[in-house]
């Protein structure tokens, strides 16, 4: 049994805490805002973030960051990615107890493009850089909470610590598979997320089912495309924080991103939408990553661009789907 500290107590922190307090795990969960800490502390539920979903008595709730995370063994970063270096330089005043850290977060953060271990690695202390791995994959909080079957990929620099996380997270409904390919697990459950956006839109627009297995399959090879020219294993990809994760987020219901899609298909605004919101959609600031890693790297990201413009430059869809099926012909497997 480990003591462990999940920082961040939106759904998927929520969530998370639930699936280890079930494993017979410690668990304290911080929430950084004292009313909502005091509200899940009373409540044991949030209604508007993960309805449905008691907090189970065991699981201590506190705003106050060196309280959660004192002489834990396991930090869990279940935070907004934009947070996530904010929430690193915090962790970085407190003398920590060597524990391992697991970002949950998926997202690349605008202007430095830095991946979020790369983040950690830059705030955190040396010691601590071998602990951090990455936890990723079709893993929506909504049914991990409620137990159902799910199947996620842990990876990290060295093998012994994503074996560690692995048996703290494993259990009859919640597998954990591991992997050397850091960055291909990052940038697979973070670039997901444009593609996502890209296929609400496509509901939106009421395209039909063609144009989405079309759109799951080169969203596939753009993800995959720039992974490679960032090092990334081709074989991470076709796994489950590649095209497993890119599937369940491209249909569900739960889908943050799908929604914002979808409703800028159906005509509104990307900040009529955003207004509308409890919850982070990451892909809205993945999107300006993935077309600043496309213009410096020169790879070329047709779906990520096209979704770029009408995030950012009000380009209707229909224009952009135009764009997109009047490009010039081109070979199937790597254009």
């Amino acid at each position: 049994m480990a003591k462990i500290a999940v920082l961040g107590a939106g759904s998927w922190g929520i969530g998370v805490s639930v699936l280890l307090h079930s494993n017979q795990h410690r668990i304290t969960l911080w929430e950084f805002n004292p009313q909502d800490m005091l509200h899940l502390r009373k409540q044991r539920e949030h209604k508007s973030k993960l309805p449905g979903i008691v907090i189970p008595e065991g699981i201590e709730i506190t705003d106050q960051l060196g309280e959660a995370v004192e002489n834990a063994e396991l930090l869990a970063l279940a935070l907004p990615s934009h947070t996530v270096r904010e929430v690193a330089k915090k962790l970085a005043r407190i003398s920590l107890n060597n524990p391992l850290i697991v970002s949950l977060s998926k997202g690349i953060e605008n202007d430095t493009l830095n991946r979020m271990s790369e983040v950690l690695t830059q705030e955190l202390p040396e010691n601590l850089h071998e602990n951090i791995v990455t936890l990723s994959g079709p893993c929506h909080a909504e049914e991990v909470a409620r137990k159902m079957p799910t199947s996620v990929v842990v990876a990290g620099l060295k093998e012994e610590t994503s074996r560690e996380v692995q048996k703290i997270f494993m259990n009859n409904f919640f597998r954990v598979y591991t992997s050397d390919d850091l960055t291909g697990v990052e940038l697979g459950g973070s670039l997901k997320n444009v593609i996502a956006i890209a296929s609400g839109i496509c509901d939106g627009l009421k395209l039909g089912d063609n144009a989405k297995g079309a759109l799951l399959t080169r969203g596939l090879a753009e993800m995959t495309r720039l992974g490679i020219k960032l090092g990334a294993k081709l074989s991470t990809f076709a796994g489950l924080s590649g095209m497993g994760d890119l599937i369940t987020t491209c249909i569900s219901q739960y889908s943050r991103n799908r929604y914002v899609g979808e409703q800028i298909g159906k005509g509104k605004t990307l900040k009529q939408t955003l207004e509308g919101m409890v919850m982070v959609a990451e892909g809205v600031k993945t999107t300006k990553s993935a077309y600043q890693l496309s213009e410096r790297h020169k790879v070329e990201l047709p779906i990520a661009y096209q979704v770029y413009r009408i995030l950012f430059e009000n380009i209707e869809p229909q224009k952009a789907l135009m764009e997109l099926m009047t490009r010039g012909p081109k070979n199937e497997i790597w254009s």
